[in-house]
């Protein structure tokens, strides 16, 4: 694939991914689903929930090989954090 076809493909992602959340996943969940992994299809709509990221993004894909999935975290504003160890490599 063709770097900028990969470029659109990743913002086509991210930009459907939030909206779909937000308009079709999120006022179907239930209390007991806060913390869990939403993995979302940005094609179908289609979403799993699980505890486990990697368990949620398997069973979409599981129906629909090849998936194109956005993963949100139920209840926080983001699936993960990304953070720096400070002194990391550090003598």
């Amino acid at each position: 694939m063709p770097e900028t076809d990969l470029h659109n493909g990743v913002s086509d992602v991210g930009r459907l991914g939030p909206d779909l959340y937000a308009r079709v996943v999120k006022p179907q969940l239930q209390p007991e689903d806060d913390n869990k992994y939403v993995a979302i299809n940005v094609d179908t709509g289609e979403f799993e929930v699980d505890a486990s990221d990697i368990e949620a993004v398997m069973r979409l894909h599981s129906r629909r090989a090849g998936a194109r999935v956005w993963l949100e975290r139920a209840g926080w504003p983001s699936a993960c954090k990304i953070r720096a160890l400070s002194g990391a490599g550090q003598s």
